[in-house]
């Protein structure tokens, strides 16, 4: 017979207390998952981008979004972080500010990412990083070395590759050091981005006590260079270092050289190697190009045979490039610092995970970061087209 004493009903104290237990298991269930970041769900962590995927600029935010997706898709495949798959959700701001604040506000605002990863520019990237910063959203691997981003202060954000400074010291040490050059040209995107390069150019000269014998410009997402090709020509440049974007300055080094001008063109990596090198169209031999990771080709190197196999996994008609490479190596960050972070991550407790930590070891690859330093890589590489339109290295890494 049982002893348990029973209510009005029929239920018992028994029940009533099983009742009451699991409400309260369930209450606390619920505030736990109520107590999660934004984008942190049971079974997946969502991270937002905000780039270029239509228009002039698209192979620099398809590329990025490439890599990244490769370096999540292998996480997952192994089992996630701390069991939670990796998402990453897409916008496309066409590289126009005022479209990269409205998407990088829906991604934050209605998609309720966890952080925003792989922005692609500079001007897009001074519109939305406020917001970032004024929300407590990590701003991780933007795809530009713009020196603002490098301030310390900005709490939020993380920078994979070198800065437009160090590109362009490295321009100077090769062109005015080694090949001895005296009359060096600039042509340059009319906006931050542009600047940004300009103001490094001026300042690695400046160090040889030397300036620029002309500027040309061009605004963005135009192809509109002839006026400042007639510049630089004018000039009798004997070399011209270039910050833009791959389509302008194609069409730039497709029409000097057909009217015989052909100083040495120099780029800054921004432009997007491959991209360019596909729109020069058999006319590119002979062009440099600064990159801030390593050669996406060398298969003796672990982290590229890791990476160009993440990217056969996502997508087996993908090539190797160097804009991919650059997302892989941010996604792969981006895990680590999660896996950091610990089974409830929080974004402070990621950004605080990557300034703590400081080094983070990718298959041979260092990243190293600090309480002042935001910055994860600082050598930067010279590479050259060849006759046959692919690039190879030119020189070793400068710091």
């Amino acid at each position: 017979m049982s002893h348990a004493r029973r209510l009005g009903g029929g239920r018992t104290i028994a029940a009533l207390f099983t009742t009451a237990l699991l409400a309260s298991t369930t209450s606390f269930a619920q505030e736990a998952v109520q107590n999660r970041e934004d984008g942190v769900f049971a079974d997946r962590i969502v991270f937002g981008q905000a780039a270029p995927l239509d228009g002039p600029a698209s192979a620099l935010g398809l590329g990025m979004q490439l890599g990244i997706q490769a370096a999540f898709q292998e996480v997952n495949a192994a089992g996630g972080v701390h069991g939670r798959q990796l998402e990453l959700i897409s916008r496309d701001d066409h590289y126009e500010p005022a479209r990269s604040i409205d998407e990088v506000r829906r991604l934050i605002g209605q998609d309720k990412v966890f952080g925003l990863i792989g922005p692609v520019g500079t001007p897009t990237s001074a519109a939305t990083q406020p917001i970032a910063m004024e929300t407590n959203v990590p701003f991780i691997g933007a795809f530009t070395g713009a020196g603002f981003l490098r301030d310390p202060k900005l709490a939020n954000v993380v920078n994979i590759r070198a800065s437009y400074d160090a590109e362009t010291e490295t321009w100077m040490k090769l062109l005015v050091d080694e090949r001895k050059l005296k009359r060096i040209a600039i042509l340059y995107q009319d906006d931050a981005f542009g600047r940004a390069g300009l103001s490094g150019a001026v300042a690695a000269l400046e160090r040889r006590e030397m300036e620029l014998v002309a500027r040309g410009t061009y605004q963005r997402n135009t192809t509109a260079v002839k006026a400042a090709l007639l510049e630089l020509r004018k000039a009798n440049a004997q070399a011209v270092v270039m910050v833009g974007a791959y389509l302008p300055i194609a069409e730039f080094v497709k029409v000097a050289r057909s009217i015989d001008f052909d100083p040495t063109f120099v780029n800054i990596s921004f432009v997007g190697s491959d991209a360019l090198a596909s729109a020069l169209d058999g006319e590119g031999e002979g062009v440099i190009v600064s990159q801030v990771v390593p050669f996406p080709w060398d298969e003796t190197n672990p982290l590229i045979a890791a990476y160009q196999a993440a990217l056969a996994n996502v997508d087996g008609e993908a090539k190797p490039s160097f804009v991919s490479l650059e997302g892989y190596i941010t996604g792969r960050l981006a895990a680590m610092a999660i896996e950091e972070a610990g089974p409830e991550p929080t974004r402070e407790a990621f950004l605080n995970g990557i300034r703590k930590r400081g080094s983070f070891e990718m298959d041979g690859l260092t990243l190293q970061f600090g309480p002042e330093d935001n910055q994860g890589l600082d050598d930067v590489f010279l590479t050259e087209i060849g006759p046959d339109g692919a690039f190879r290295p030119l020189a070793g890494p400068q710091s």
